[in-house]
């Protein structure tokens, strides 16, 4: 169970629409959202594992020391949502050093995982996996096994793995289910809003079941909160991804965290022996 702590005017697609220079002029929505899921997660005990923007640790620390102290595993998210396919090397080594100190000097704790903002890690920057592992971390989960207008790497495996370029780095994946061949997206965010809760709890039985492997959930914390401000100068695609169905969200998650067993991606993922890459 995972959760990508950033507040909606973050989001990928708003980035040309409201300036980052404003973000701190904005209602900040964030600490009360990410506080009504940990009230959930408490009545479910569940613990999961928080992918944090350093924008957020930074402004309001006694929410990442509250996830902390509930159990939860604290991961990065990047400082402030860039997307690694609009950094050099170089720029993605700086942000997610200075992430990964934030983060720890916040917490007190080691942060040992990040996810890449959208899931902008795939084949054609492969690069940075080396350099998330050169700079502490043990493991990613920002690759997307899909097909997807803004991300994806449909060649990429479904399940954990250990990249090539790196010795010890465990990539995980987001959930998919494969059908007729083709990676159906199935692992939250905008899809768990799109489709029926019937399909997703199927999708994560059979995963469990037939393919016997571990599922990877994600969702933010504006998906709980359909009050947030709304933009209107979207495009309609960006404007339908983004709403969708967020009053349903809340409900749906009630009724996932009974139906599964769920736990951190550090006790789930990184006691387990894994794969290299095929090549």
């Amino acid at each position: 169970m995972t959760v990508d702590v950033e507040d909606y005017f973050q989001v990928s697609a708003f980035e040309q629409h409201i300036d980052k220079s404003g973000w701190d002029s904005l209602p900040h929505r964030v600490v009360e959202n990410t506080h009504r899921i940990l009230d959930l997660f408490a009545k479910h005990q569940v613990k999961a594992t928080f992918f944090t923007l350093g924008w957020v640790a930074e402004r309001y620390p006694a929410l990442v020391r509250r996830i902390v102290a509930e159990g939860h595993e604290l991961a990065s998210h990047g400082y402030e949502h860039v997307r690694v396919t609009q950094q050099t090397p170089q720029q993605f080594r700086a942000d997610i050093k200075k992430t990964k100190q934030l983060l720890e000097q916040t917490a007190g704790k080691a942060v040992i995982g990040y996810r890449a903002a959208s899931y902008s890690i795939g084949a054609n920057n492969l690069w940075a996996l080396q350099i998330l592992e050169e700079e502490g971390h043990l493991y990613s989960s920002s690759i997307y096994p899909v097909k997807h207008d803004l991300y994806g790497m449909p060649s990429a495996p479904r399940f954990a793995f250990q990249p090539d370029n790196t010795q010890n780095l465990l990539e995980l994946p987001i959930t998919t289910l494969k059908i007729l061949n083709k990676n159906l997206p199935c692992g939250g965010g905008g899809f768990f809003r799109l489709y029926p809760y019937l399909f997703s709890k199927a999708a994560y039985q059979y995963l469990n079941s037939v393919e016997r492997q571990a599922g990877i959930f994600y969702f933010h914390p504006w998906e709980i909160d359909p009050d947030q401000p709304r933009q209107h100068n979207l495009p309609f695609k960006s404007r339908f991804r983004h709403y969708l169905n967020l009053n349903r969200v809340e409900s749906r998650l009630d009724n996932l965290l009974n139906d599964f067993v769920w736990d951190t991606m550090q006790n789930v993922f990184l006691s387990t022996p894994l794969a290299k890459t095929p090549s």
